[in-house]
């Protein structure tokens, strides 16, 4: 329980330190849409989707999240009082594009009734 209240504040912190302190463009159109976090508060997995969706986007924004982890990681820290700030991992959130994948058969399939 504790786990997942870590996790929601993690992921608002974070939304706002993408958007106001990450000077990196290749970050510019990132959204959070989700953080798990481990039962004992080390590991925290960031979801995040990329405006624009292309693959080569997509791994610009990975590499830029990536090299920007440790300061990512210490403004957390300054923001969410906890004795030690999970490490972060990030993934790319694929639900939105499977999703959008889906809606894209189904109206497929409508058009052809």
């Amino acid at each position: 329980m504790r786990a997942q209240r870590v996790g929601e504040q993690m992921k608002k912190e974070l939304s706002d330190i993408l958007m106001r302190e990450v000077k990196d463009p290749r970050v510019e159109f990132v959204t959070v849409t989700g953080v798990d976090v481990t039962g004992d508060l080390q590991q925290a997995t960031v979801y995040f989707t990329v405006l624009g969706e292309s693959e080569e986007e997509e791994e610009e924004t990975l590499k830029a999240l990536r090299q920007a982890k440790g300061f990512i990681r210490s403004e957390i820290g300054k923001r969410i009082q906890l004795r030690k700030t999970p490490d972060i991992e990030f993934d790319f959130d694929e639900s939105i594009a499977y999703g959008n994948r889906i809606e894209k058969l189904i109206n497929d399939l409508k058009k052809e009734k």
